[in-house]
């Protein structure tokens, strides 16, 4: 019987086999280096995009704030100027009211049968004093009054018999009461517009 010696042949083998496992070992943890390598360069350009991005979204919010921080300040002079706009209106207003009441009392006089002897303005309450030849022509003069678009709530304070001696006239001596109407800054101005 022939014998053969397989043992070189087997060992070989077996070095041939760790080889191999070394190389595909090997070649394995170099792809696996190549690979983290190629993701880190992958993640560092993300990185330096969504940086670029993030920067550039900053410089808009700090020019979009200063725009914002102009927009308060602008809204805030205009708030001034409306009050300030408001405040020349209602003097407007107030400088007329006077003069409109005294027009107005002016045209509901009841000529030749009545005269004013007092007025008086307190926060748009009026108190008016006068003179009439009889009771009937202070009721047609308060009758006036609370007709007028200028005036409300009407009221007769006193009455009560004046007589001058000399002449022997029985006059009477009253006084009434209303409230002056105010307009609205809107409707003065519509007033002034329509006597233009």
């Amino acid at each position: 019987m022939i014998r053969i010696n397989l043992l070189p042949y087997r060992a070989e083998r077996k070095k041939e086999n760790i080889r191999r496992q070394v190389g595909i070992y090997t070649l394995s943890v170099i792809l696996v280096i190549i690979g983290c390598y190629y993701y880190h360069l992958r993640l560092n350009s993300r990185i330096k995009k969504l940086t670029a991005e993030i920067n550039y979204t900053n410089s808009q919010v700090a020019k979009y704030r200063k725009i914002n921080r102009e927009i308060e300040e602008i809204k805030k002079k205009l708030a001034i100027l409306k009050r300030k706009t408001n405040v020349i209106k209602t003097l407007d207003a107030d400088r007329r009211g006077p003069v409109l009441v005294l027009d107005e009392l002016y045209h509901l006089l009841v000529e030749k049968r009545m005269w004013y002897t007092g007025l008086s303005e307190k926060n748009n309450h009026i108190k008016l004093r006068g003179v009439a030849l009889d009771n009937q022509t202070v009721a047609d003069f308060m009758t006036r009054l609370e007709k007028s678009k200028l005036f409300s709530d009407v009221r007769l304070a006193t009455i009560r018999k004046e007589t001058i001696r000399s002449k022997n006239i029985n006059l009477k001596k009253f006084e009434v009461t209303f409230n002056r109407v105010v307009a609205s800054p809107a409707e003065t101005q519509q007033k002034k517009g329509k006597k233009r």
